[in-house]
């Protein structure tokens, strides 16, 4: 059991009239529990809150009138380690729940059918289970070059396979798309986590369905995905965006702050512990 408090500050202009969705509470999971939160809106807001019963998502939807709009939501949760068998094995489709069978299907930013060929080339070989899935992540790890502004919110998974760049949401995206071209069930999660190097923001991870259990698995290696404190979990990045947005604005402060009470062991190679606290602030 891991315990963090985390926070997060967002900041707009709004410019018209405008409604908004939030996620970017702390979900109802199995895995977490929230030992205390808060949530800090403008003066004037009249927010409506409800939980998605499946995935556990919280939202936040409320309309705003023009001018300065501060969003500022604080948790302290626990989460729990799962231990993960490298023995899990792959599931035949035909034994797959109904409830997961909607993460086989191609989605908007992973397009697994468009993929397929290549996914089966490089893995398709390999023997099924939680190690093919560790084969697909390391590939990401060393093939795709993480940098910051290299994509944007259209990118695509396919688009990242081809130009070999991109951030936390595209690696995710391009894992899960391998794994569902390999017909192994696989969905995006986002939270908040600390990682050893700015720049700090909400963080993406993926989860395959292995052994007739969801197992995670972060790609970009940036932090350990025991530690991550879920807010949302959906088929792709359309499923679990921290705001969305009708009408017109403009984001003048997002701030994501972690911090671990607990602390990590040091990692092999590692030669001077990376402090507790991150604070940085990003641009979306």
């Amino acid at each position: 059991m891991h315990l963090s408090t985390v926070e997060a500050v967002l900041e707009y202009e709004v410019q018209e009239p405008t409604h908004f969705c939030f996620n970017v509470e702390a979900a109802r999971w199995a895995t977490q529990n929230i030992v205390s939160e808060r949530l800090a809106l403008s003066s004037g807001v009249q927010p409506r809150s409800y939980t998605d019963a499946r995935s556990g998502n919280r939202f936040i939807r409320f309309d705003a009138a023009p001018g300065p709009l501060l969003v500022n939501y604080k948790a302290e949760v626990e989460v729990l380690t799962e231990d993960v068998e490298e023995s899990l094995a792959e599931l035949p489709v035909t034994q797959i729940p109904d409830d997961v069978f909607p993460y086989l299907m191609p989605t908007r930013y992973c397009e697994s059918d468009v993929l397929c060929v290549a996914a089966n080339k490089m893995f398709g070989a390999m023997a099924p289970g939680v190690s093919r899935v560790r084969a697909i992540v390391e590939w990401i790890h060393s093939n795709i070059t993480y940098a910051p502004g290299s994509t944007c919110s259209t990118t695509t998974a396919q688009e990242v396979f081809i130009q070999r760049t991109g951030v936390c949401r595209d690696f995710a995206h391009l894992g899960i798309t391998f794994c569902r071209a390999l017909n192994i069930p696989a969905r995006l999660v986002v939270g908040y986590v600390w990682f050893d190097e700015p720049p700090q923001d909400f963080h993406a991870i993926f989860e395959a369905w292995v052994g007739g259990r969801w197992v995670q698995f972060d790609p970009t290696g940036m932090a350990p995905v025991d530690r991550l404190v879920r807010i949302g979990t959906g088929g792709d990045a359309k499923d679990v965006a921290f705001c969305t947005w009708f009408g017109k604005m403009a984001m003048t402060r997002k701030e994501i702050i972690v911090l671990e009470h607990d602390p990590r062991p040091p990692r092999p190679g590692a030669l001077v512990p990376a402090p507790a606290l991150a604070n940085a602030a990003l641009a979306a």
